[in-house]
């Protein structure tokens, strides 16, 4: 009788891991198509993005999703691209040469229920480095964007196959926004021209760059206080993850738009780095097993909240209104997971003033001039005080130890 109870074990586990790597490498497959070279960093309206979006497609169609655009899975979007930074985009219908048109892919899972928890993340890029690349160098590259958004996008589709034949309690839109390096583009066109009424939809769910989880298992979660049931459930199935939480609806993603539309967010993102919008974000540098653990994580999220019926919204605290405008930089990618004293560096920028002053990945900045920082803001407010050409010590913690060095801005 042990012998069979120890093989039956045995054979249950090997399933088991069978499962979970087959997920593992359907991931992989995933961000490998949307992160390889032909299709030359998926910038809004090019050929890349469109076979990007025809990937997508066909992916829903094998989980079985059904279409929810305006032709079929897709829901096309034309606008006239800004013409200064803080320009306002305009869709138009008509289509000329200074025109875009981006595409959202639209899947549905029908469960005949009153509400439908959408659930999203973007797939476009910077092509060859758009306006929003931190890429310095004179030859133009391809920004393949594997963590920015293609790890969104697998982990939306491992998701999809999740919930095709469960929770039934909510309906399922699933997404994936184009147009939203150009400013939420996507995201936000759909919520004027929604495919289901937003009156049935209960909240929204958005995943963007959530394939960096780093060995403190840091993952933040944007939009808790957008919910009251939020805060609650997000703790209960966290047995995995360091979890920062923020309370804001609003960030630099496509939950935005549904916020902003009086919907209850949750944002995922497992932080910036220094291959952020740069042409070296690349496939093998994902971490794949940590992608498989964040879609479980939202899975037990959803699972939870399968029964709750329509989730109450609440207006939160736009945290980015008291951030101090500054006129200089340091030229280096804050850990935005970082939650010790200071601001910890998780690159440092060619030829800026933080490499010249020999500042390396890994220090945390607890002092510039006077002002003592303890944190992001004030690491912002004492950058504030600052202006082109001064000069300033800074305290850097470097290896448990204080070392001083000089900073010109």
């Amino acid at each position: 009788m042990m012998n069979r109870l120890l093989i039956l074990i045995f054979f249950t586990s090997f399933f088991i891991v069978e499962v979970v790597a087959q997920s593992t490498t359907q991931i992989q497959t995933d961000v490998a198509f949307l992160a390889d070279d032909k299709l030359e960093g998926r910038s809004t309206g090019t050929k890349g993005e469109k076979a990007a979006a025809d990937y997508i497609a066909k992916r829903f169609k094998e989980i079985g999703l059904e279409p929810k655009g305006t032709n079929l899975y897709f829901q096309d979007f034309t606008f006239k691209p800004k013409t200064h930074p803080h320009g306002k985009v305009n869709y138009t219908d008509t289509i000329s040469e200074n025109v875009i048109t981006g595409r959202n892919v639209l899947g549905f899972i029908d469960n005949n229920a009153t509400h439908t928890i959408i659930i999203g993340a973007h797939f476009d890029h910077l092509g060859y480095g758009d306006s929003g690349s931190l890429y310095r160098g004179k030859e133009k590259l391809i920004h393949n964007g594997a963590d920015d958004n293609a790890s969104g996008v697998a982990v939306l589709l491992n998701l999809a196959k999740k919930l095709k034949d469960t929770n039934k309690g909510n309906n399922y839109l699933v997404m994936a926004f184009s147009g939203e390096e150009m400013g939420l583009l996507g995201s936000n066109y759909f919520v004027k021209h929604a495919t289901i009424s937003l009156d049935s939809a209960n909240y929204m769910l958005n995943m963007d760059m959530v394939g960096r989880l780093k060995k403190d298992s840091a993952l933040a979660v944007y939009g808790v206080g957008t919910s009251p049931y939020f805060k609650q459930v997000v703790e209960a199935y966290n047995d995995k993850f360091k979890l920062i939480k923020k309370e804001s609806g609003v960030g630099p993603s496509d939950h935005t738009s549904f916020y902003l539309n009086d919907l209850p967010v949750l944002h995922f993102f497992t932080g910036q780095h220094e291959d952020y919008h740069r042409p070296s974000d690349d496939f093998d540098k994902l971490n794949y097993a940590g992608m498989e653990t964040i879609s479980n994580y939202i899975f037990d999220i959803i699972s939870d909240l399968d029964d709750n019926g329509k989730m109450p919204f609440r207006k939160t605290k736009n945290e980015s209104d008291n951030a101090p405008r500054f006129k200089v930089t340091l030229g280096v990618v804050p850990d935005y997971m970082y939650d010790g004293k200071g601001m910890r560096i998780d690159g440092v920028s060619e030829d800026k003033p933080a490499q010249k002053a020999g500042i390396q990945k890994g220090d945390v900045v607890i002092q510039l001039g006077e002002y003592e920082i303890k944190d992001m803001m004030g690491y912002m407010k004492a950058l504030s005080k600052f202006e082109k050409g001064m000069s300033t010590k800074a305290k850097i913690l470097r290896d448990e130890k204080t070392i001083e060095v000089d900073v010109t801005f």
